[in-house]
């Protein structure tokens, strides 16, 4: 039977006055998510954070024996709803959404769901492999052949996200699984992270020595470096 061990950490950045990323975790239950906020003013502090409590609560709720893609792709439906009911009702919250990148685990299996470009990374052996494919316009356009990765990376509307939490009355998750090995490190991220560092910058970083605390820092510290314009948020999951 694996065991979990987790850390997280986020950053305002060198830019932004606000800090729109949230995150949460439940290790016990093998719950974890991350979102990043949009939405003007302190909307997306609010989609972020709301998106996070509902995902953890509604997954920490579920009994062991009920089927966790079933439950998980509910949360991210549950959390989505929350948030659109609670922009309709709030003029000044009209308009809000987030991202969302989750993960519920048991056992050996991990079942990643995710909305937008906060993704989910897997880091064994010392390759970091990407989980999740980016639901953005230059992501899409790069799938189809019609931007190269260097282009999207330059590309003015490399922000513009094709999904998201909140901003319509349903949306749809794209919903994975992985076997987890022991000695695999997990990471969750906002586009504050991939933006600044590449992959290889990223895989570097994780293969240091220390413990998952000091290795957020070090991603958080890397990135700010590296620019820092947008918030920055970093959670860690290894089995052992």
């Amino acid at each position: 039977m694996l065991k979990l061990e987790a850390a997280g950490r986020t950053d305002v950045g060198q830019v932004r006055t606000t800090n729109e990323d949230a995150f949460g975790y439940c290790v016990e239950d093998g719950v974890f998510a991350l979102c990043d906020g949009m939405g003007g003013a302190a909307a997306g502090e609010v989609a972020s954070r709301l998106a996070v409590d509902t995902l953890i609560e509604r997954l920490c709720a579920a009994r062991s024996q009920e089927n966790r893609r079933k439950v998980l792709e509910e949360a991210i439906a549950d959390a989505n709803q929350r948030v659109h009911s609670r922009a309709e009702t709030d003029i000044a919250l009209r308009g809000m959404g987030t991202t969302l990148v989750a993960l519920a685990i048991g056992g050996s299996e991990a079942l990643i769901g995710h909305v937008g470009d906060s993704r989910c990374y897997l880091f064994r052996r010392g390759k970091l492999i990407r989980k999740t494919l980016d639901h953005s316009l230059v992501d899409e356009q790069v799938r189809l052949g019609q931007l190269t990765q260097d282009e999207a990376d330059h590309s003015p509307l490399r922000n513009v996200i094709t999904r998201a939490i909140g901003t319509q009355v349903s949306v749809s998750a794209d919903i994975a699984e992985l076997d987890l090995k022991p000695g695999d490190i997990l990471l969750l991220c906002s586009d504050g992270l991939t933006r600044e560092l590449p992959d290889e910058r990223i895989a570097a970083l994780l293969a240091d020595d220390g413990d998952l605390d000091t290795l957020c820092s070090r991603l958080i510290d890397a990135a700010k470096v590296a620019g820092g314009h947008d918030n920055i948020t970093a959670v860690l999951i290894k089995a052992v």
